[in-house]
């Protein structure tokens, strides 16, 4: 492919989990100086996550973000330095009594509910107070009739070997003309407003900066949508196959390995072409 466009005209929009943090959590310092080393070249950077603000509020002071991101796994669209929600989608009413009913029914199954400025855990398994340590959140506790704020997303986590069953629940149960699911982990499976993907956000994203050309990187199902969505699609090596089929470019490198460096040195050497 010939390249058509100057660093000034591109955008990296990446995943954070799988994709640019690796299992320990903390970017890899040959990925942010190569962030970095991009962005004095000229490219813009930032991130689409399934994480709240809260959650990834880290991230974005460690980068020093100039520019929205998006949260909630396409929920929002949020401004780090004013605040601002320029795109904001919340869950129907009936998400409550979907809750309830999940709670009721699958009682091994944690469940946060995750509103604009916080995250509401409504049921705590072992694997719900790993989530919460792992994303750094101070959460409020609380029953479905407990939740202030608008409803962004739900999120069930439960054991790898307890997925499978609990997708086919959720497919019996009709839901699917309401709301959507999308797995984000083997161990998360998220409720989000009918539409709603990374892919729907970076839709909405282009209007804000319609003058760039988007390259989209992630590793796992919820970031399907973003990749189609966007202009050039990229992986890393650890990418789930249905991921690695739809890009445009699968990386050598894990997010172990320092993939995001992987990407950006071959962007600026001009060995990567978009």
């Amino acid at each position: 492919m010939m390249r058509e466009n100057t660093i000034s005209d591109l955008c990296i929009i990446t995943d954070l989990d799988g994709t640019f943090l690796p299992h320990s959590k903390m970017p890899m310092e040959r990925d942010l100086l190569a962030v970095k080393a991009f962005e004095k070249s000229g490219g813009m950077f930032t991130i689409a996550t399934g994480r709240t603000v809260q959650a990834c509020q880290n991230y974005l002071d460690l980068l020093e973000l100039k520019h929205p991101v998006i949260v909630f796994n396409g929920a929002m669209i949020y401004h780090p330095e004013s605040g601002a929600m320029p795109f904001l989608k919340i869950l129907p009413e009936q998400a409550k009594q979907m809750t309830e009913t999940v709670l009721q029914e699958m009682p091994h199954v944690g469940i946060e509910v995750l509103c604009e400025r916080q995250t509401w855990v409504i049921h705590n398994t072992p694997i719900e107070q790993e989530h919460v340590k792992v994303c750094n959140i101070i959460p409020e506790y609380g029953n479905v009739r407990d939740v202030q704020g608008k409803w962004l997303k739900v999120l069930f986590s439960m054991s790898p070997k307890d997925m499978p069953a609990f997708v086919k629940y959720i497919a019996g149960k009709n839901y699917q003309n309401q709301v959507d699911f999308v797995g984000s982990d083997k161990k998360f499976y998220e409720m989000l407003p009918t539409g709603v993907s990374k892919g729907s956000a970076l839709t909405a994203y282009k209007e804000l900066f319609p003058d760039r050309k988007y390259i989209a990187v992630g590793d796992y199902y919820n970031d399907l949508a973003m990749l189609e969505a966007a202009d050039f699609a990229v992986c890393p090596a650890n990418a789930v196959d249905s991921v690695k089929a739809v890009s445009d470019l699968v990386l050598t490198r894990t997010c172990e390995q320092g993939a995001m460096e992987e990407l950006i040195s071959g962007i600026l050497s001009g060995e990567i072409m978009i």
